[in-house]
């Protein structure tokens, strides 16, 4: 049996154990800086900056789908941006994260949404074998390109000096 749902606020210690056992398998565990009351917080807060779905496999929490809006100027239309999808590895290949990723797609359906995009690495095949077997689209032409940490402060302080210069 499996079920899908939205989570709440009381599902924030479950989102930040898919959260970092994500990054353990994507080898980046120790870049996960969130905490549950900031996950709280952010799921309990009027305007949430993302959304997710749990997904239970015969009774156990098995995965998460976490996601936000993006915006198209070609398209002219809103998105969604699928942040991150996991299902718990003993969980794998009983439907749970292809349930997970239609639901999400369903919700794009249901808000009108131009596109579903996601991000995967490109070392991770049984994911990219995965996301082909949905008919996903590979953008290899496309790279994401990241400003974060010192190098963002750093980069929005001399943005700001210049403004202040005029």
């Amino acid at each position: 049996m499996l079920e899908i749902r939205w989570a709440t606020e009381n599902d924030a210690p479950l989102i930040l154990q898919f959260v970092r056992a994500l990054a353990e398998y994507e080898r980046a565990l120790p870049a996960v800086q969130v905490t549950v009351d900031v996950l709280k917080q952010q799921l309990a807060a009027a305007n949430p900056p993302f959304e997710c779905l749990i997904a239970s496999h015969d009774g156990t929490e098995a995965g998460f789908a976490l996601f936000f809006h993006t915006y198209s100027t070609w398209l002219g239309r809103q998105g969604i941006w699928l942040e991150d999808l996991f299902v718990l590895p003993e969980l794998r290949r009983h439907g749970v994260g292809k349930a997970l990723l239609a639901r999400v797609a369903a919700v794009a359906r249901e808000r009108e949404c131009g596109r579903l995009e996601w991000s995967v690495l490109d070392w991770n095949q049984p994911a990219l074998d995965f996301y082909a077997s949905l008919g996903a689209e590979l953008m290899s032409e496309w790279r994401i390109c990241r400003v974060a940490g010192a190098a963002l402060i750093e980069f929005g302080d001399e943005a700001a000096g210049r403004v202040a210069r005029g």
